[in-house]
């Protein structure tokens, strides 16, 4: 952690106020007509994705996809040292635009138009941020995830962890260390390694299934899966434009036999590889909206994407649809024994209260309360995690810092979102449109919780 990270706090608050000060200060432009607005947003949304593009030259993990103009990137060069010049110049470029945007507020035109504003707004004050983390500035993990992502995560003691480890050690098989016991059961459902692709083909089938029953997608959309190792991910979606998407799937640890729909819906269908799509198809190709051809990272997108890719395994498998499926067909596909299997359930349902446990962990290691080896010492006991897992998610920590809460919080935000407007489990019809929306439109998490 940097030296002096209270000062550099008040320093950055400072100067993001002072930001915000001079943007509601500036002058009143003169009455812009409609297509002179259009002109203007689509001016600043243009000059959005080449500055999302100049940071990623500081931070390859940055630019998450690209699929404008390839001349706007042929020019660009990675790991790039980031200086004093590197910090003033894309500081100023975000300040410039910032001014440009909120010049415009009085003159959105639909509720459409609302929402991009807004989604610009947003993304860009994450730019801001990510600019001076770059500079060597670190907030504190609830700050940081305000500004980058929007939105902040709730806490969680050890107590409300070990409520669910009592929970646990009622129904598990024999007697003894909890971790130990859970660890044993699951590996009886963990899928063989020569029957992955299989399972996962099947589960990819059967989700796509699902949401074209609901959901309009290009007729040319398509994506291809490989399976990869020494990652701190499990799996991740790499979209890349025209409607295409290559997924990954680590292999590093087991893969149990309700991750093959996990995987399949939250990175295929209706998941990450849909939500993509929709995007490039519905505003960047049809409005020509270029911010939409650029995904930064570590903005608020990613928690309206991780909510959505989440919460849509729950849309396109409500109810007992999505054990009755795996037990009929995933489970034979896997040679795997089924007798269990409801005890098995019983048990993953349980192991979703550790959801939030991640958060914490990221929340304490990154504020510099406990040391990496506590903080892989505090998921072995309070999530359950094996050695190896709990490992594994400190480094996926190290690397991606407080992009934690955009799983669980991301998807309870959806949730929550989807069921007040009306998309209750019970009524399918309105769900599934209400989450097609979320998926095709400009959206921040700020704006959810309206």
């Amino acid at each position: 952690m940097p030296e002096k990270i209270g000062q550099k706090v008040n320093k950055i608050i400072s100067i993001l106020v002072i930001a915000v000060i001079l943007i509601s200060c500036s002058e009143k432009k003169e009455p812009i007509i409609q297509s002179d607005l259009e002109l203007k947003m689509n001016s600043i949304a243009e000059d959005y994705v080449k500055l999302v593009l100049n940071i990623g030259q500081y931070d390859p993990d940055f630019v998450d996809a690209f699929y404008g103009p390839k001349d706007w990137r042929d020019s660009l060069k990675s790991n790039l040292e980031f200086d004093s010049t590197a910090f003033k110049k894309l500081s100023s470029k975000t300040d410039t635009l910032l001014n440009e945007l909120e010049s415009l507020s009085e003159y959105r035109a639909d509720s459409l138009e609302t929402l991009r504003f807004r989604y610009l707004y947003k993304q860009l004050l994450a730019c801001k941020t990510k600019i001076y983390m770059l500079n060597g500035v670190l907030l504190p993990f609830d700050e940081e995830t305000k500004a980058l992502y929007d939105a902040s995560a709730p806490k969680h003691n050890d107590e409300f962890f070990q409520s669910t480890i009592k929970e646990l050690d009622k129904i598990l098989p024999g007697k003894g260390d909890v971790a130990i016991r859970l660890n044993e059961f699951k590996m009886k459902f963990a899928i063989p390694a020569d029957k992955l692709k299989d399972v996962f083909n099947a589960a990819i089938k059967e989700c796509r299934t699902k949401t074209l029953n609901h959901i309009i997608l290009p007729d040319e959309e398509s994506f291809t899966v490989e399976y990869v190792n020494d990652k701190p991910w499990g799996a991740y979606n790499w979209y890349k434009g025209n409607f295409h998407s290559v997924i990954q799937v680590n292999t590093d640890l087991p893969i149990f036999i309700d991750r093959a729909v996990d995987l399949a819906a939250h990175e295929g269908y209706p998941g990450h590889h849909v939500y993509n799509v929709l995007l490039e198809s519905n505003l960047a190709k049809k409005r020509g909206w270029k911010e939409f051809t650029v995904y930064a990272l570590f903005s608020p997108q990613s928690l309206i994407a991780e909510g959505t890719a989440n919460f849509g395994i729950e849309v396109a498998f409500p109810g007992d649809e999505r054990i009755k499926f795996e037990k009929e067909v995933l489970f034979p596909l896997a040679g795997l024994n089924p007798d269990e299997a409801d005890l098995y359930y019983k048990v993953i349902d349980l192991q979703k209260n550790f959801s939030y446990s991640g958060n914490e962990a990221a929340r304490n290691f990154l504020d510099g309360i406990w040391t990496r080896e506590q903080t892989v010492e505090w998921l072995q006991k309070n999530a359950l995690r094996t050695k190896d897992s709990a490992d594994k998610f400190v480094s996926f920590i190290e690397k991606y810092r407080s992009y934690v809460i955009n799983y669980n919080l991301g998807m309870d935000m959806v949730r929550n979102y989807v069921e007040k407007n009306g998309g209750a489990e019970n009524n399918p019809a309105k769900r599934w449109h209400l989450f097609e929306y979320l998926l095709s439109t400009p959206q921040t998490p700020g704006g959810l919780a309206k």
